[in-house]
C-alpha cells in the first residue's frame, strides 16, 4: 500500500502511519480525486454509493483491518448475512465496529483451526462444524444483533444436509465437531449437538428438536421444506385469483367417454407414447392392442380405464389415508404391465428430469401429509385441480407415470364438482411444460394458472356429443400437431 501511482488510485486505500503516503491521500482527498468513507478509509469510487463500494470490497477491508478475523457463527451458516447489515468474526478481541450499511461484530476467541477455510487474503470461514458448535452457544441479543442462529435453523440446516448426502454425511459431521469441542472447548455445545444429530438419525429421543421438520424427520414423517414453501406459494395464488368456471353439463355416457379418450390419448403422448389416433381409437374403444408395443398400449388403456370411469373420477381425497390409496390405486392401473416400474408403489429411488432433482423417497409421504394440509384450505374445483396437478408432478411420487397421474388427480377434482375436465392437447404441450418448470424452478405460479385456465376453457369448447364431430373439433383446433408446427386455436 506505500506504492501506488496518484493518477490511477485503487477504490479503496487504507490510512496509513507514515507520512508520505498519509500526505499524498490528504492531497488526493482536498483534490477531490479521493472522498473518506470511514476511518482510515477513502475511495476513488465518486460515483457509486458509499454502501455499494463498501459491499463490493467488505472482506477485502476486514481482512486489511483484522487480519487472521475468522466469519464465524451466524455469518459462518447464513453466509450472505452481511447483506442484512452485519457480519460476525471471531478476533483477539471484543468490540462492534461500523462501517456504512455494516456493523462488524467482533468476538474475542481461538484463531483458525486446521479445519477452518482460506477465505480471502487474510480472513478465514468457519469450518461447518465448528459454525455448527458455536451457533449452539448461549447467545444474548445485544443491540439486534444475536452471535447465533435459531436452534430451528440449525435442525433445518442438519436436515437438509440429511436429504441431500444421506446419514453418513451428518455423521462425519458429528465425529469432526466432537474432535473440534476439545481444542475449542465447546464440550457442551457438542453435547446438544451429538443430541441433535442422533433424534434426527432416530437413536436418541426426540424430545429435544424444536423445528417442524426435525420433528417430522424423527417421526418418520420427514418432509421437504423447499416443496411444501412452493406449495404454499402456489395457494396464496389461488386464495386471490378470480378463475372463471367452465361448468361441464351433464354428460351423456358417450360424452364421457368421447372425452375421456381424448383426455387418456393427449396424456400419454406428452409423456411419449405416442400412437396415430386410428390406433390409439382401436386400442382404448376395441381392446385392440398392437403386438409391437404392447406396454405402450397398455399404458394407453389403463390410463382410459381410470378417466372413462365416472364413479372413479368422481373420488377425490377426503383424508391423508385416502389420498395415499387413491395415488397407489390408480398409479397401479396405469403401469399394470410394467412390473419394472413397481406399480402402485411409491419409489424407493431418487428420480429426476433434467436438472430438476424431484422429493427424495423417505420424503414423500411427509411432503404428501403437508401438501394434503394446504390442499384442504382451498376452494374445491379448479382451484383445487390446479393446486393437486402441481403437487403430485412435483413430488414424483412413483417411479414412472407421475405425469399421467397429476393430470388424473388433477381431473378428478373437475369431474367431482361437475366442472369441464382439463386436457393438454399436443400443441400445448410446451406451453404447459414451461410453466410447470417455471412454478418449480422460479416460484412464479402465475403463469402456471393462467396456462391451466386456458386449457379448461379449450377443453370445454369441445362439442362431445359424437365422436367423430369432436375429433374434428381437435383437429381444426391444431391439438394434434407439434408445439413448433402452429398454435392452439378455439
Amino acid at each position: 500500500m506505500d506504492k501506488f501511482s496518484h493518477s490511477k488510485w485503487p477504490e479503496i486505500i487504507f490510512g496509513s502511519s507514515k507520512s508520505r503516503v498519509s500526505q499524498g491521500i490528504h492531497r488526493a482527498v482536498k483534490a477531490g480525486q479521493l472522498k473518506k468513507i470511514a476511518p482510515r478509509l477513502y475511495t476513488s469510487n465518486l460515483e457509486d454509493s458509499v454502501q455499494n463500494i463498501i459491499h463490493r470490497n467488505l472482506f477485502h477491508i476486514l481482512s486489511e483491518f483484522f487480519p487472521g478475523a475468522i466469519i464465524s457463527h451466524r455469518s459462518a451458516l447464513e453466509r450472505a448475512s452481511h447483506q442484512s447489515g452485519f457480519l460476525i468474526l471471531t478476533y483477539q478481541y471484543t468490540k462492534n465496529f461500523k462501517l456504512p450499511s455494516v456493523t462488524i461484530r467482533l468476538l474475542k476467541g481461538p484463531g483458525a483451526q486446521d479445519s477452518d477455510n482460506p477465505f480471502v487474503e487474510d480472513l478465514h470461514y468457519a469450518s461447518r462444524e465448528r459454525a455448527l458448535l458455536e451457533n449452539l452457544q448461549p447467545s444474548k441479543n445485544r443491540g439486534g444483533i444475536s452471535k447465533t442462529v435459531s436452534r430451528e435453523f440449525i435442525e433445518e440446516y442438519l436436515d437438509k444436509l440429511y436429504r441431500i448426502h444421506g446419514i453418513e454425511e451428518i455423521n462425519k459431521i458429528r465425529d469432526k465437531a466432537r474432535l473440534l469441542a476439545n481444542k475449542l472447548q465447546l464440550k457442551n455445545e457438542f453435547k446438544i449437538l451429538d443430541k441433535i444429530i442422533g433424534s434426527l438419525a432416530g437413536t436418541k429421543e426426540a424430545n429435544l428438536l424444536k423445528s417442524k421438520v426435525g420433528q417430522a424427520r424423527a417421526a418418520g414423517l420427514a418432509f421437504d421444506p423447499f416443496r411444501v414453501e412452493l406449495f404454499g406459494k402456489l395457494a396464496a395464488s389461488l386464495y386471490s385469483t378470480v378463475i372463471s368456471i367452465h361448468k361441464s353439463h351433464s354428460l351423456t355416457d358417450k360424452e364421457f367417454r368421447n372425452a375421456a379418450f381424448f383426455d387418456a390419448y393427449f396424456s400419454n403422448y406428452i409423456e411419449g407414447t405416442k400412437f396415430e389416433i386410428e390406433e390409439a381409437e382401436k386400442i382404448a374403444f376395441e381392446g385392440k392392442v398392437n403386438p409391437s408395443r404392447p406396454r405402450d398400449s397398455h399404458d394407453i388403456l389403463g390410463t382410459f380405464q381410470i378417466v372413462s370411469n365416472l364413479q372413479e373420477m368422481n373420488q377425490v381425497p377426503q383424508s391423508i389415508e385416502n389420498l395415499f390409496h387413491l395415488l397407489q390405486s390408480r398409479h397401479a392401473t396405469i403401469l399394470s404391465s410394467r412390473n419394472s416400474k413397481e406399480p402402485g408403489q411409491f419409489k424407493e429411488i431418487t428420480n429426476r428430469a433434467g436438472n430438476t432433482v424431484f422429493v427424495e423417497p423417505e420424503l414423500v409421504k411427509g411432503t404428501l401429509i403437508k401438501g394434503f394440509d394446504i390442499y384442504q384450505t382451498i376452494e374445491s374445483g379448479i382451484k383445487r385441480s390446479i393446486f393437486m396437478m402441481f403437487m403430485i408432478s412435483e413430488i414424483h411420487p412413483f417411479l414412472d407415470g407421475n405425469g399421467r397421474l397429476a393430470r388424473i388427480m388433477m381431473n378428478a377434482e373437475l369431474v367431482h364438482t361437475k366442472e369441464a375436465r382439463i386436457i393438454i392437447p399436443t400443441v400445448f404441450r410446451e406451453d404447459y411444460l414451461l410453466t410447470l418448470r417455471r412454478l418449480s424452478r422460479q416460484s412464479d405460479p402465475d403463469p402456471y394458472i393462467k396456462m391451466l385456465c386456458k386449457a379448461q376453457a379449450f377443453s370445454a369448447s369441445i362439442d362431445y356429443s359424437h365422436y367423430h364431430t369432436c375429433l374434428e373439433q381437435f383437429k381444426r383446433s391444431n391439438a394434434f400437431l407439434e408445439p413448433s408446427e402452429g398454435l392452439l386455436k378455439f
